[in-house]
C-alpha cells in the first residue's frame, strides 16, 4: 500500500553562500509532506524528513537551479537497514528503487522508473540476483513459504508481491510504498523486477494469476544491494573511474558513457 509515514532523506547539493541554502529552504519548508529541512552549507548537505517520494524531494530541491544527489535514507528511528536496486531493461527503461526498513514489521520501498509504457506494470522481488540472461535468469518471486501468488495486502501472497506502479503519459512511474512481510535483510542479493502488464493480483482467473498475477513479460531488472543509510555515504570520487558525485549525476551507471575519458554521454538523471 501507499506509505505516508515520513523518512529521513539525505541529499549533497552543490550549495556556495546562505543564500542558497534560503532558496532551498524556502522550496522545501511549508510543502505538503514536509515534515522538517536541516542545511549544513559548509558539507553542502540538505537533511529533509519527508512522506513525498525521494523523487518528489529532489526535484523541489532542483526547482531552485541546485543539482541534488540522494546520499542515504533512514527512518526517525534506530537504523534497520536500507538497500538499493538499480534498474534496467528494455530500450531506455531505467530506475533506482530503495527499500528502508522502518521497524521489524514495515518496509518502506521507495522509486522512480522511467521510459515504461503508460499504464500499470506488476513489481515483484524475485528469488535469484542472476542477470547473466538479463531478467530471465532472476528466478521466480520470492515465495519462502510456498503460497500462491496474491496482492501486497494479502495473506496468501509471495513475500516478493510488491503489485503494481502506474507510469504516467510521460513514461515515469514515481511510487512510495508501504509492506509488511518484505524485509530489507531478506532481499539484498535477490532481484527486483518490472513487468510489461498489469499484476492480476492472483484474481485474475487466468492460468497464471496465481503464480504470477499474469503480469507479462520482465521488462527491467535489478540485483537488490545493501546501500548507505544516513551520513554513512562519503564518498565524493569513485576510485573505479574517477567519476565525481556530480559528473555521476549526470552519467549512466554502466557502460561506454560511464567513463570520466568518455564525454560524449546521455545524462542519466536518476
Amino acid at each position: 500500500m501507499e506509505s505516508e509515514r515520513p523518512a529521513k532523506l539525505e541529499f549533497a547539493v552543490q550549495m556556495t553562500c546562505e543564500s542558497c541554502a534560503v532558496k532551498v529552504r524556502a522550496a522545501l519548508e511549508g510543502k505538503p509532506g514536509v515534515k522538517s529541512v536541516s542545511i549544513d552549507v559548509g558539507k553542502e548537505e540538505v537533511l529533509v524528513e519527508s512522506a513525498l517520494t525521494s523523487a518528489e524531494v529532489q526535484a523541489l530541491i532542483e526547482s531552485t537551479g541546485r543539482r541534488a544527489v540522494l546520499k542515504g535514507i533512514g527512518g526517525s528511528d534506530q537504523d534497520l537497514g536500507s538497500a538499493v536496486a538499480m534498474l534496467a531493461g528494455v530500450g531506455r527503461i531505467q530506475g533506482v528503487v530503495r527499500f528502508l526498513q522502518l521497524s521489524q514489521g514495515r518496509c518502506l520501498i521507495d522509486g522512480t522508473v522511467d521510459g515504461l509504457e503508460p499504464g500499470t506494470h506488476g513489481l515483484h522481488v524475485h528469488t535469484l540476483g542472476d542477470l547473466t540472461l538479463d531478467c530471465l535468469s532472476c528466478g521466480e518471486h520470492y515465495n519462502p513459504s510456498g503460497r500462491q501468488h496474491g496482492g501486497p495486502q494479502d495473506s496468501e501472497r509471495h513475500v516478493g508481491d510488491l503489485g503494481n506502479i502506474v507510469a504516467g503519459p510521460d513514461g515515469r512511474a514515481s511510487f512510495r510504498l508501504e509492506d509488511s512481510q518484505l524485509k530489507v535483510w531478506d532481499v539484498i542479493g535477490r532481484s527486483l523486477v518490472v513487468d510489461a502488464g498489469e499484476d492480476d493480483l492472483g484474481r485474475g482467473g487466468h492460468a497464471l494469476s496465481k503464480q504470477t498475477g499474469n503480469s507479462g513479460e520482465r521488462l527491467a531488472c535489478g540485483i537488490i544491494a545493501r546501500s548507505a543509510g544516513l551520513f554513512q555515504n562519503p564518498k565524493q570520487i569513485c576510485a573505479c573511474d574517477g567519476v565525481t558525485l556530480w559528473e555521476e549525476r549526470d552519467r549512466p551507471l554502466a557502460g561506454p558513457g560511464r567513463s570520466k575519458a568518455n564525454t560524449e554521454t546521455s545524462t542519466a538523471n536518476l
